[in-house]
C-alpha cells in the first residue's frame, strides 16, 4: 500500500459534470512516473468496463464474476459496474419483451447499482438516462475510495472519475451536434 503525497497534492479537485482538468492519458503518464510498479500496474484495471472484451469472446465478458485484482476499490468497482450492467440488460429485456434472450442472472447486490439500473429505465431520454447512470457511477466510486487523497485507492478513483468526465464531455459534443442539425434543418425549411 503506497502513499502518494506528491501525486495526490498536485491533482486538481474533480467535480462531476465539469470538463476534465486533464486527459486520462496525461494523468496515466503522470501517475505511472510516480507510483510503484505494482500499484501502477493496477492502473490498467481502471476502466469503465468491468471486464473488457477479449479476442474470441462470444458474449458479455462480465456475465461471470471476475477474479480479484488485489485492490479493494477496483474489486468493488468491477462488481458494482457488473451488477449495474447485468440489471440494465435484464430490465431492458423485460421492458422490450425480448423472449429467448439468454442473460446471466442479474445480482441484487450492491443494491444501489441494481436500483440505478431500475431507475434509469424510467427515464425517457437516452441522454438523460446515461447522465443519471454516470452520476450513480461517480457516487459509487466516491463511496469506495479511501478518505486519504494520498493512497493508491484514491489515485485509481481519480482515474475512474476522469474517465467519467471524458465520457460526459463526449455527451456534450453530441448534444451540440444534435442541436446544430436541428437548427440547420430549420434554416433549410425556412429557405424553402
Amino acid at each position: 500500500m503506497g502513499s502518494y503525497y506528491y501525486l495526490g497534492a498536485q491533482l486538481p479537485y474533480l467535480i462531476y459534470g465539469q470538463n476534465p482538468p486533464m486527459s486520462s492519458r496525461d494523468f496515466l503518464a503522470l501517475a505511472r512516473e510516480q507510483m510503484s510498479s505494482s500499484d501502477a500496474a493496477l492502473l490498467d484495471y481502471c476502466t469503465l468496463d468491468p471486464a473488457p472484451y477479449q479476442a474470441g469472446d462470444t458474449g458479455p465478458s462480465y456475465a461471470e464474476q471476475g477474479s480479484s485484482v488485489k485492490s479493494a476499490l477496483l474489486d468493488r468497482w468491477k462488481e458494482w459496474e457488473r451488477t449495474l450492467r447485468l440489471n440494465l440488460a435484464s430490465n431492458r429485456a423485460q421492458k422490450y419483451k425480448r423472449e429467448g434472450v439468454s442473460l446471466a442472472d442479474a445480482p441484487v447486490i450492491p443494491a444501489d447499482a441494481a436500483n440505478a439500473a431500475k431507475n434509469a429505465m424510467a427515464i425517457e431520454s437516452p441522454l438523460e438516462a446515461e447522465i443519471f447512470l454516470d452520476n450513480a457511477r461517480w457516487n459509487a466510486i466516491e463511496s469506495f475510495q479511501d478518505l486519504s487523497v494520498f493512497s493508491e485507492s484514491s489515485i485509481y478513483a481519480y482515474l475512474l472519475k476522469l474517465l467519467l468526465m471524458e465520457r460526459r464531455a463526449a455527451f456534450k459534443t453530441e448534444e451540440g451536434f444534435d442541436e446544430y442539425k436541428g437548427l440547420y434543418a430549420a434554416i433549410l425549411g425556412e429557405a424553402k
